[in-house]
């Protein structure tokens, strides 16, 4: 576990690459527990922990006691939050995005161990196709005009106060996950008698969302979008309020802990297949991030 936590907070590439730098890293080796004379122990240690780890729900144990410290030094605010999702893309090429009744042969030969496939002219959708490499991993895209790619997609919700995340979990990149996943992580956050609020974009201004939002005692301060069929979900009631602004301000600050997990804890790109496993090594990224910006925050006096 200590490994794996320094393997995001110094971007390792790969486990193989952690146990190299073990061998002759005195830092990593006394925060791991290892002496200077005692061997390194071997990377299949990884695969066989894996599975106890993930069934474990360890990575969630372990953001639990982050936060359990953030709030006793009270770094976290109680009422006020904010969702976000991002892609994370799959362990998986184009390549292995092939019809799900069978697998169609390469259109040239020219490499028999990596064949070229020409996709030009096809229809391409996750209700006909499937990864055979990662059957859990969706073709989705970041918006309009931009590349569709195998991704799951990762969820944060952040407490307004220092930026800190509260929450996180990873689902499949379906069209409604980002709106499912706001309500789910807002469950797990402990019952209040005040009123919560929570921010997010555009995304997220729909009828059913805000309305499971509203279900759960928190007040949506979603971005508005009038462009959708229907207007926005949100009126001048929730918008003129002073908090409404604060909110759409606090926000952005989500960008930080997304840019920190994408470049920093290794989430641009999955190294696992499956969303146990994604989720797993999400929610490690999750909480590494939480206790870089504790220490940032403790070195300043709270002061973010």
């Amino acid at each position: 576990m200590r490994a794996l936590l320094l393997q995001a907070l110094y971007t390792v590439r790969s486990e193989r690459q952690l146990m190299e730098q073990l061998n002759y890293n005195i830092l990593y080796r006394w925060f791991v527990g290892l002496e200077l004379d005692e061997p390194v122990w071997d990377v299949t240690v990884f695969t066989k922990n894996r599975e106890r780890l993930v069934g474990g729900d360890i990575a969630q144990a372990f953001l639990g006691a982050v936060l359990a410290e953030a709030e006793q030094r009270r770094l976290l605010s109680p009422e006020h939050f904010t969702v976000d999702g991002t892609l994370v893309q799959a362990w998986a090429g184009q390549k292995s995005f092939q019809r799900r009744q069978g697998r169609p042969g390469p259109q040239a030969d020219d490499d028999p161990g990596n064949p070229t496939v020409d996709f030009r002219g096809e229809r391409r959708s996750n209700a006909t196709h499937q990864s055979t490499t990662d059957p859990e991993a969706l073709l989705a895209r970041k918006g309009k005009g931009r590349e569709a790619q195998l991704a799951y997609r990762g969820h944060v919700l952040m407490e307004n106060r220092h930026g800190l995340a509260v929450g996180a979990a990873v689902t499949r990149a379906e069209g409604t996950a980002e709106r499912t996943s706001a309500a789910r992580l807002v469950r797990r956050l402990p019952r209040r008698r005040r009123r919560r609020t929570l921010g997010a974009d555009k995304g997220y201004d729909t009828q059913g969302c805000v309305a499971a939002l509203r279900g759960l005692g928190v007040t949506p301060h979603v971005a508005q979008n009038t462009n959708r069929p229907g207007g926005s979900a949100i009126d001048g009631r929730t918008t003129g309020h002073p908090g409404y602004a604060i909110s759409q301000q606090k926000r952005q600050r989500v960008e930080e802990i997304f840019g920190w997990l994408k470049t920093i804890g290794l989430q641009r790109q999955t190294r696992y297949r499956g969303t146990a496993r994604v989720t797993w090594m999400f929610v490690l990224a999750t909480a590494a991030y939480n206790l870089v910006r504790m220490t940032k925050l403790l070195d300043t006096g709270g002061v973010s």
